[in-house]
């Protein structure tokens, strides 16, 4: 019995549109459970991944489909084709036992991050897009505060190939207009007033290059002065916001949108290679990409549910992508990150 098993004959069993908490609730009282066991403390948060990510990795042949988005409710998509109403509000969406909101018990680092937006921007309608970690270790050394706020923590790229028939890529391309779009993000753990501006601004001087800029945090203070004070700078620069679950990753959100531009600033795009060698390295998987016409090249790694769920109980503080070549060097610039912040150097587990 697997997760998949579970979920297809819970929704199969129950014949209507349930969130990821009702699948498990229902999956217990209609026993479709079997023998299946999780050593998972949010089971419900790892079945609505499964099925986000169901639906974007198999697309028009997956499993099930979404029905509704507040609340979050999917079904077979066989039984689409039997007239099954599209949303059902039960008298509860979460299993009674379960909290509705589980905060994460273990602290994180800014990097630790970095697999849960990836995961989030794949997934996400607006993005569906594929991410790279930008290591600022990599760049090349300057004068001191000359390269100050000039690199993002994460760039992305969203190809069209899978979501525009080739009629219209091919017809792009001789009016030569692009649908690609270019993001970039920048990483806090925390937002509050006492580092709004200067982490607003950080994203301001680093990301204002891409088509949208993001500033991306864990934990926002729950203050509504502040998020005035953010919806200011939005309207004034730009920069949008998204707030990131530990928890239920796929539904992490965007806060505030990203004003959209058209044109990429070009310059900036050239001082970031210059400067950056991974930078350098994501702008040729991007024209490796465009050149083949699909996706090929390797970016960060797109975890699957489970194995995000096993990052964050092993409480990893980074994750290196063995499969590089230069993996090592990887290792050894956050080696070196670590010891400097600590004065001790650290242990590593592959």
């Amino acid at each position: 019995m697997t997760w998949r098993d579970v979920i297809e004959k819970t929704l199969e069993k129950a014949g209507i549109p349930l969130t990821a908490g009702d699948i498990w609730r229902k999956a217990h009282e209609l026993r479709t459970i079997g023998d299946f066991t999780t050593p998972g403390k949010t089971p419900w948060a790892t079945i609505g991944a499964y099925c986000y990510m169901d639906i974007l990795e198999n697309g028009p042949n997956s499993m099930v489909i979404q029905t509704s988005k507040r609340p979050a409710q999917f079904m077979l998509r066989r039984l689409e084709k039997a007239g099954t109403p599209k949303t059902i509000i039960l008298e509860s969406n979460a299993p009674k036992e379960l909290p509705k909101k589980e905060k994460s018990k273990r602290s994180f680092h800014e990097r630790d991050l970095h697999p849960i937006l990836v995961a989030f921007a794949k997934s996400s309608p607006h993005f569906k897009s594929y991410l790279k970690t930008i290591f600022h270790e990599s760049s090349l050394k300057g004068k001191k505060g000359q390269n100050e706020w000039l690199h993002p923590d994460m760039v992305g790229v969203y190809f069209p190939f899978d979501h525009y028939r080739q009629e219209l890529l091919k017809l792009q391309s001789h009016l030569t207009v692009s649908s690609i779009r270019l993001f970039s993000f920048e990483m806090k753990v925390n937002v509050g007033f006492h580092n709004l501006r200067e982490s607003y601004f950080q994203a301001v001087s680093n990301s204002s290059w891409a088509n949208e800029g993001y500033l991306v945090a864990l934990e926002i203070d729950n203050d509504e002065e502040l998020m005035d004070e953010i919806r200011r700078l939005n309207n004034a620069f730009g920069i949008g916001l998204i707030k990131l679950d530990a928890v239920n990753i796929y539904e992490s959100s965007i806060l505030f949108p990203s004003q959209i531009k058209p044109e990429i600033d070009w310059d900036t795009v050239n001082r970031l290679s210059t400067e950056n060698k991974d930078f350098n390295d994501f702008l040729k998987l991007i024209e490796e990409d465009c050149r083949l016409g699909k996706v090929k090249s390797q970016y960060d790694e797109i975890m699957k549910p489970d194995k995000l769920d096993k990052l964050k109980e092993l409480g990893a503080d980074y994750a290196v992508d063995h499969r590089k070549e230069d993996w090592h060097k990887e290792v050894r610039g956050i080696t070196k990150e670590i010891s400097k912040k600590t004065g001790v150097s650290p242990g590593i587990d592959v």
